[in-house]
C-alpha cells in the first residue's frame, strides 16, 4: 500500500474534525473526556495547526496558542465544566453577566461559575471556531495535569505554590513574583523568560484593555484544578451542548435576514433605491478616513501631513470626531441590532467635497455629482456567515407592497489573509477561490490588477484558498496547496463564501452580469513560517500602508469613471 504523505494525512485528519463535528451537533452533546472527543483531539492533533505551536509535545504548555486561544474566548472558560451554544435563547431580561471576547466578536454569557453560554449568530464557522478552541484548551489542560500529579496520585509542591498564588488576593511583586513564575515556569515546561512574557500578556495587557481574562496564575491552576476535579467525580466532566434552536437554525439565514432587511429599509429611507451601489466588506476606517480624514484634519486647524499614510496614523485615535464630521458630507452610521455583528457605513459620495480628500486620493467630482454613487461599507463577516449576509443583501426585498432590487453595481472585499507567496504586509489579488474541503472553486473576474497598486509593492496574484476556519490548517496541507497545480497565494475565510453568492445572484437575476468583482487581501500572517503566525500577534502599525493601499485604489475605482468612459479629447 502506498503511503501516505504528510499534506494527505493533514487534510483526512482536517476532514474527519469536521465530519464528527457536525455529527456531535446532530446528536446534541459530547464529552472531550468521551470517545467522540478524543477523536476530536486526536484529529486536531494529526493535523497540527501551526497556530497551536507545541500542543502535540506532551512535555510543555503551548503559551502563544493559549494566548490566542483565550483572547478568542470569554473569561473563566479555563474553569467551566459545562459548555451550552445555542442559537437563539433571550438573556436580555436574565441576570446572567454577558461577555465579548478581546479580540472575537460573539456573545456569551456566564449562567454559573462552572457553566457558559455561547450565543452563536454566525454560523459553522463559528461553531468549528469554538470547537477547535475547546479542545486545544483541554488538551493543554491534560498537560497541566500531568505535569502537577505524581504517579501515587497526589499533587507536587509547585501545585500547593501554584494555587497560594492564584488564591492571593494581594498582587505579587518583587522577589515574590519572581519565585512564583519560576515556580510556574517548572509546571508548565518552559522557561522562566517564557512564562514571564505570558504572565504579563494576561496580567498586564488584558488587565490594559478591560480585564477581559483572569490573571495568569489563576487560568494556569483552574485548568489544571477542572481535570483533577473530573478524576474525582464524573458529575465533574466537561459536556459541550448543542441545543434544538442551534441544531434548526443551521444552514437557514435568520440573523443575516434580519441584518440585510434592517440595512435595505435603512437605504429606502435614505431615498436610495435608484442610485448605483458600492459594496465593500471593510474595517469601519479606511474608506471613511481616505474619503474625510484630510477635511477632518484642517476643519480642526491641524496640518495635513504630505505621506497619506503618516496622515492615517496622525487621525487613528479620533474614530468618533471623525464620524462625527463626515456626518456633515453624506455619512451614516447603521450599528447591528440583528445578533450579526456586522456594522454598516453607509456614504453618499455625492454630498462630499474636494476639501475632505488627501492630494493623494484621486476624485472626479463631476462623475460624483452626475452619478451619485452610495458606498456601503459592511464590517467583516466570519466564515461561512459571508454566504448568508451577501446572499440575502443581493436579493430583492418587498417595501410598501412593492418589490424593491437596488441598483448593486460592485461587490469590493478588503480582506486580511494568510500569504502563501510572500511575506507580512504583502498583497494579494484573487484570480478564484478555492474551497479547502470540498470540491467547490469559483473564478474571479477581478477588477484588479497588480498595475492599479503603487509600483514596486509586492503584490501577488493567484487563487486564494477558503478555509474552514483559523485553527483548522496545517503547514503541510497548505504548502502543497502553493506548491501544486493550484498554485494558491494565500489563505482566508470569506472569499469563496461571498462569491458563491455573488454567482447564485446572477444566476437568479438579482444583480447584472456585468457587476464589477474586487478581491485584494493584505497579508496579516504567514502559517506556514514559523514566528509569523497569528498567534505572534498583530502587525499595529505595519498594517496601516496595505490596508489603506488596497483602500484607496478600491474608493478610487468607486469615485472615478470606469476607463470605458474616459474619453480622449
Amino acid at each position: 500500500m502506498e503511503e501516505l504523505s504528510k499534506a494527505q494525512r493533514a487534510r483526512i485528519a482536517i476532514h474527519t474534525f469536521k465530519t464528527i463535528a457536525d455529527a456531535l451537533i446532530l446528536r446534541g452533546y459530547y464529552k472531550p473526556s468521551g470517545k467522540s472527543g478524543e477523536k476530536l483531539s486526536e484529529s486536531l492533533q494529526l493535523f497540527s495547526p501551526e497556530i497551536y505551536g507545541s500542543m502535540t509535545d506532551p512535555r510543555i504548555v503551548e503559551l502563544k496558542g493559549l494566548e490566542y486561544v483565550l483572547d478568542r474566548m470569554p473569561r473563566g472558560i479555563e474553569k467551566c465544566n459545562r459548555i451550552i451554544l445555542t442559537a437563539d435563547e433571550d438573556f436580555h431580561d436574565t441576570s446572567f453577566e454577558k461577555i465579548t471576547p478581546l479580540k472575537r466578536r460573539r456573545h456569551s454569557y456566564i449562567v454559573s461559575d462552572k457553566e457558559i453560554c455561547f450565543v452563536i449568530t454566525r454560523g459553522l464557522t463559528e461553531i468549528y471556531d469554538i470547537l477547535t478552541q475547546l479542545t486545544f484548551l483541554n488538551i493543554e489542560s491534560q498537560k497541566v495535569k500531568g505535569q502537577i500529579c505524581s504517579k501515587e496520585g497526589g499533587t507536587c509542591a509547585e501545585w500547593h505554590e501554584l494555587e497560594a498564588s492564584a488564591q492571593r488576593k494581594k498582587k505579587l511583586d518583587g522577589s515574590d513574583l519572581d519565585q512564583a513564575i519560576w515556580n510556574l515556569s517548572i509546571i508548565l515546561g518552559r522557561t522562566y523568560r517564557e512564562a514571564r512574557e505570558s504572565y504579563e500578556y494576561f496580567d498586564v495587557h488584558h488587565k490594559k484593555n478591560g480585564n477581559y481574562n483572569n490573571g495568569f496564575f489563576s487560568i494556569i491552576y483552574e485548568m489544571g484544578q477542572r481535570i483533577i476535579d473530573e478524576h474525582k467525580s464524573k458529575d465533574n466532566l466537561l459536556t459541550i451542548y448543542f441545543t434544538p434552536s442551534l441544531q434548526e437554525m443551521i444552514g437557514h439565514h435568520k440573523y443575516a435576514t434580519l441584518w440585510a432587511k434592517n440595512l435595505k429599509h435603512h437605504l429606502h429611507d435614505l431615498g436610495f433605491e435608484e442610485r448605483s451601489i458600492h459594496v465593500v466588506s471593510s474595517n469601519m476606517h479606511s474608506i471613511r478616513n481616505l474619503f474625510y480624514g484630510a477635511g477632518f484634519l484642517k476643519e480642526s486647524g491641524k496640518s495635513v501631513p504630505d505621506d497619506i499614510y503618516e496622515m492615517i496614523i496622525k487621525i487613528r485615535a479620533s474614530n468618533k470626531d471623525i464620524t462625527e464630521y463626515a456626518s456633515q458630507y453624506g455619512l451614516s452610521y447603521l450599528r447591528d441590532t440583528s445578533e450579526s455583528n456586522i456594522d454598516v457605513m453607509i456614504i453618499d459620495a455625492a454630498k462630499n467635497i474636494d476639501f475632505n480628500l488627501h492630494d493623494a486620493v484621486k476624485c472626479d467630482f463631476d462623475y460624483l455629482k452626475n452619478e451619485e454613487p452610495v458606498i456601503v461599507v459592511i464590517d467583516y463577516a466570519f466564515g461561512t456567515q459571508a454566504f448568508a449576509i451577501m446572499d440575502e443583501l443581493l436579493c430583492p426585498c418587498t417595501m410598501e407592497d412593492k418589490v424593491v432590487s437596488f441598483k448593486i453595481e460592485s461587490v469590493n472585499i478588503i480582506g486580511k489573509a494568510g500569504t502563501l507567496a510572500g511575506n507580512k504586509g504583502d498583497i494579494m489579488l484573487a484570480t478564484a477561490h478555492v474551497m479547502e474541503g470540498s470540491t467547490n472553486n469559483y473564478i474571479v473576474d477581478n477588477d484588479l490588477s497588480v498595475e492599479d497598486f503603487d509600483e514596486n509593492y509586492p503584490i501577488h496574484v493567484g487563487p486564494m484558498l477558503t478555509v474552514l476556519g483559523t485553527s483548522l490548517q496545517n503547514r503541510d496541507v497548505l504548502q502543497r496547496f502553493h506548491t501544486s497545480n493550484w498554485k494558491a497565494v494565500g489563505l482566508e475565510m470569506e472569499g469563496g463564501h461571498f462569491q458563491r453568492a455573488i454567482s447564485a445572484a446572477i444566476i437568479q437575476g438579482h444583480v447584472a452580469k456585468k457587476l464589477k468583482t474586487r478581491y485584494a487581501y493584505y497579508a496579516s500572517d504567514n502559517p506556514i513560517k514559523s514566528g509569523q503566525t497569528l498567534a505572534s500577534g498583530s502587525m499595529g502599525k505595519k498594517g496601516v500602508v496595505p490596508t489603506y493601499l488596497i483602500s484607496r485604489v478600491i474608493l478610487e475605482k468607486i469615485v472615478n469613471p470606469p476607463p470605458s468612459m474616459v474619453t480622449c479629447e
